[in-house]
């Protein structure tokens, strides 16, 4: 059998093209669609002048396993990383575009370094943030930086969720991890809402 090309080195080359106007940090989110949970945001500024993280890539194209392997690789390698987090009530309130702008600006302000450049997943810059941004749609399959905030991202989420399954076991939020699956559903037209779904995203299920 043919082995996969590794898209690390791939990645690290797009951004060390960048590296020249000063520090990368890579931001990306996880959570947006869900019926349930936080949305998750992850900054990471990776040090571009090492040796590149063997199978860093879009977090969507791992296994669980290998995230959960390259999470404190990622960790322990960057120059530094952060974490923002927005609530369903804050989703709730402001709509999911807004809250996953707060988090990025949570996630900036908690990062203990100030990166030159930001790239963010995406085709939107964050508002009122005082840094030059650049956006790339698909980014977290493009650019190290941002696929490494992207495994960051996924990983606490899911363990977030997983977490919520012991609390809340009726609801299987270990399995689906609060999206709108036919188990997910099937479960909120028996058992109404939780206190972490998002009830602007539950119209049909609310109580």
């Amino acid at each position: 059998m043919r082995k996969k090309p590794n898209p690390g080195p791939r990645l690290w080359k797009h951004d060390r093209k960048l590296a020249s106007e000063g520090l990368l940090c890579g931001i990306d989110e996880v959570g947006r669609g869900p019926l349930a949970g936080n949305v998750v945001v992850a900054c990471v500024v990776l040090d571009l002048s090492a040796r590149p993280i063997s199978g860093l890539n879009d977090s969507k194209q791992l296994t669980p396993e290998f995230r959960e392997a390259l999470f404190p690789l990622i960790c322990e390698r960057a120059l530094a990383w952060s974490i923002g987090e927005a609530t369903p009530e804050e989703i709730d309130t402001i709509n999911i575009l807004q809250a996953t702008f707060l988090a990025m600006r949570r996630a900036l302000e908690s990062l203990r370094i100030r990166p030159a450049l930001l790239l963010v997943d995406g085709n939107q810059n964050i508002p009122e943030v005082d840094l030059p941004q650049k956006t790339l749609v698909g980014g977290d399959g493009l650019s190290a930086s941002i696929a490494a905030a992207s495994v960051l991202a996924k990983v606490i989420r899911d363990n977030a969720m997983r977490a919520w399954d012991v609390r809340l076991p009726a609801y299987g939020f270990a399995r689906h991890k609060g999206y709108a699956t036919a188990e997910h559903r099937k479960v909120l037209l028996q058992n109404g809402l939780s206190s972490i779904h998002r009830r602007s995203f539950c119209s049909l299920f609310a109580q």
